[in-house]
């Protein structure tokens, strides 16, 4: 997949005059929101919940050698293998031994952003493998040559005149004139394409939302069984994970997706939660006859014991995006590679560097709705901010940016000047603001102005309000 982080606010730009895709984030600004806290009140312990994910994610961590290492003692007992892959080029490498070993000549693939990370489906087309995305958001944004705008609602940016021009251009032996104007029916047409991939592909690939050190098991949370197909029919069956993704029982993996769900889709479950333990068995009626998985490190173990350790907890449910004002406004192609939104602004730099990324952790207006909504409780505003701070130790920033802190560092040093100019500032936008108190143009801030209001503020500074209290004894 190709890296367009650093064209960030190009990209954002762009989002911002797209009228179509503005209109479709409408679903996320509304539906989301509004589901996920109808699922948090109706679960009174939910924040106790959080509490308990967050400590199983942090002991797990601590302990990370030990839990893949039992992990993968578990797979090699049930009948499966386990390959260790450093980067995307090992595990690419590792997927492609096994296809070749398994003559695969198409392969299925479940909904799996690890895949992406790795640009999994342009190498495998590279080498006259045919891969087919079965999650339904997946398909479509294959038809069209794009990447998941959202990790879990991957095609969140379409509407469905959108869909039905690409299922026609991409579906011409049926007829033209067929009707095409419910979901439900564009729904029933990529079930049949897809219900004769599932019977032929030779191989099969999942990601895996949690592996499980107890049992050597792999979980998926999906709610249109593409996975569970994808799993079960083919010969063979990949698991794709990073190495994050571990939980030491299954008790705890209880635990953790009863806060999945409600923070991502506002249900209680997803309609299949699907464990998978080796191949198939003498007694087993179905299932796959060789079950591997591969675990990629890509630059997370370089993050554990370090301010972005924190950030390996992330369960993908795509709640901090959902919420996040930056988001809503752009969109995830904006960010330009696999992980968009807040925690995107911190997991990317943190895998392909911020020298590439350096822009994603200032798409932020702190306003901390990310943190507070976050079911690991991950603390995204305060890692942005070490990311900016790393940003400017390595003069990456634009000179015009160091020279402006510089300046207010100066003025912040001399006390009675600062008072003064920021009394003066206060006034003056003050009055700007005039009677509505906004602020819809102001000079040498038009990139803050042109696509939100500024607040005018009333016409004091916090010291000057302070020192008032105090003379008022209050």
């Amino acid at each position: 997949m190709k890296v367009s982080s650093s064209n960030f606010k190009s990209n954002a730009r762009q989002a911002l005059d797209d009228k179509q895709l503005q209109s479709a984030l409408n679903h996320v600004r509304n539906n989301f929101i509004s589901k996920r806290s109808k699922a948090r009140l109706d679960l009174p312990e939910f924040d106790a919940l959080r509490d308990n994910a967050r400590a199983i994610k942090d002991h797990t961590l601590e302990h990370l050698d030990f839990y893949l290492e039992h992990y993968e003692r578990k797979v090699v007992e049930s009948g499966g293998k386990v390959h260790w892959a450093a980067d995307a080029v090992e595990a690419r490498g590792i997927i492609m031994d096994i296809c070749r070993k398994t003559n695969a000549k198409t392969v299925t693939k479940g909904k799996s952003m690890i895949s992406e990370e790795i640009s999994l489906n342009e190498f495998l087309a590279a080498n006259s493998i045919i891969p087919v995305e079965t999650d339904l958001g997946e398909y479509i944004i294959q038809l069209r040559g794009e990447n998941p705008s959202h990790i879990i609602a991957p095609a969140v940016h379409l509407n469905i005149d959108q869909v039905r021009d690409e299922f026609r251009k991409a579906h011409t032996h049926l007829s033209p004139n067929r009707p095409m104007n419910e979901p439900e029916t564009l729904l029933g047409e990529a079930r049949e394409i897809l219900r004769g991939k599932f019977l032929t592909a030779e191989l099969g690939i999942t990601g895996a939302n949690f592996l499980v050190a107890e049992t050597g098991s792999s979980l998926i949370v999906t709610n249109e069984g593409n996975g569970d197909l994808t799993q079960i029919l083919p010969r063979v069956h990949v698991v794709l994970a990073s190495i994050d993704k571990i939980v030491p029982t299954l008790e705890d993996l209880a635990q953790i997706t009863r806060v999945l769900a409600r923070s991502a889709t506002g249900q209680e479950i997803t309609v299949y939660s699907t464990l998978s333990t080796g191949p198939r068995r003498k007694e087993d009626e179905d299932g796959p006859e060789e079950y591997h998985v591969v675990l990629l490190d890509n630059g997370r173990s370089s993050m554990l014991g370090t301010e972005f350790s924190e950030m390996l907890r992330c369960i993908r449910c795509g709640a901090c995006m959902n919420h996040c004002p930056v988001y809503q406004a752009v969109g995830g192609h904006a960010y330009g590679w696999v992980y968009p939104g807040p925690m995107g602004a911190v997991l990317t730099p943190s895998l392909i560097g911020v020298d590439k990324a350096g822009h994603l952790p200032n798409a932020s207006t702190f306003c901390g709705r990310c943190e507070a909504v976050c079911p690991m409780r991950i603390p995204l505003p305060k890692m942005m901010r070490s990311w900016r701070e790393r940003e400017f130790e390595q003069h990456l920033v634009p000179p015009a940016h160091r020279k402006n802190l510089a300046l207010w560092a100066w003025l912040a040093k001399h006390r009675r000047l600062y008072r003064l100019t920021t009394g003066l500032a206060a006034r003056i936008l003050a009055i700007r603001g005039g009677l509505s108190k906004r602020i819809n143009k102001l000079p040498m801030a038009e990139g803050w102005t042109k696509h939100r209001i500024l607040p005018a503020p009333e016409g004091a500074t916090f010291m000057k309000l302070y020192r008032r209290r105090l003379r008022k004894g209050r």
